[in-house]
């Protein structure tokens, strides 16, 4: 599948800026250094619609990551396996006018405006990869997938980051969200420090803001807790074996 970049409408066009223009003002406070940095690299605006295109061109070149064009929610195999291959999943559809403020399912805004500009971080692309191909290792196992997912969601989708003693936004489900945006960082949510055995023991919901955010010190600290992960998850799998 391609982006075909003439196929957006001038409402497809005027989402995205609409989506944009109200979440710009929110990230110079809330976001992570490194997504802003990554933001300005990879040349995103409220004036048009990223081109995949031109996009992947300049990811190549940082980090060696690219946007692959989905219709939506891929399978888990192939989702692990593409970015086990430095391809980000991304649909490119956009969100009516109607449904601004509530998607059932992820769109382009979220892929692609809150997932992508962290890609030009070399730790935390690093860290996307090993995890995809733990995904991939287990992949048949459905309670190791649902563990490993527990991760993903935790941070990838709904992370914190520390920077000079401040809470900011590095998960993109927060960073597509205004509303989110703003709750994760108040006093409303419990706020946890990163924590391999606490995250794989918390579920999640995926119909409501977050209860739990778990706030990690650098992207190096992701990378580096790779093998306990991995050995954490090799543990609770032998020990459901064990009970059967």
């Amino acid at each position: 599948m391609k982006q075909v970049y003439e196929n957006y409408t001038a409402e497809d066009q005027k989402v995205w800026k609409i989506l944009f223009d109200r979440q710009f003002p929110e990230l110079p406070k809330a976001a992570t250094r490194e997504f802003l940095i990554g933001l300005e690299k990879v040349k995103f605006s409220g004036e048009g619609i990223p081109n995949f295109e031109e996009t992947n061109k300049i990811l190549r070149e940082i980090t060696g990551w690219e946007i692959y064009a989905v219709p939506g929610i891929v399978e888990d195999s192939l989702f692990f396996d593409l970015m086990a291959n430095k391809k980000f999943p991304a649909t490119t559809w956009v969100r009516k006018m109607s449904e601004l403020d509530y998607l059932e399912e992820p769109d382009m805004f979220h892929d692609v405006f809150a997932h992508i500009p962290l890609l030009a971080n070399q730790a935390f692309v690093d860290f996307l990869q090993a995890i995809s191909k733990f995904g991939q290792e287990w992949i048949e196992d459905e309670w190791a997938i649902h563990l490993l997912s527990r991760i993903y969601w935790f941070t990838i989708e709904f992370g914190l980051i520390r920077e000079n003693g401040e809470l900011k936004i590095y998960g993109a489900g927060i960073l597509s969200s205004s509303g989110e945006t703003r709750f994760s960082l108040s006093d409303e949510p419990n706020h946890f420090e990163y924590d391999v055995d606490k995250i794989l023991d918390t579920p999640y919901r995926k119909d409501a803001m977050q209860e739990n955010y778990f706030i990690i010190d650098s992207y190096e600290q992701l990378y580096d807790s790779l093998p306990e992960i991995k050995s954490k998850i090799e543990a609770k799998l032998k020990a459901k074996e064990a009970t059967v």
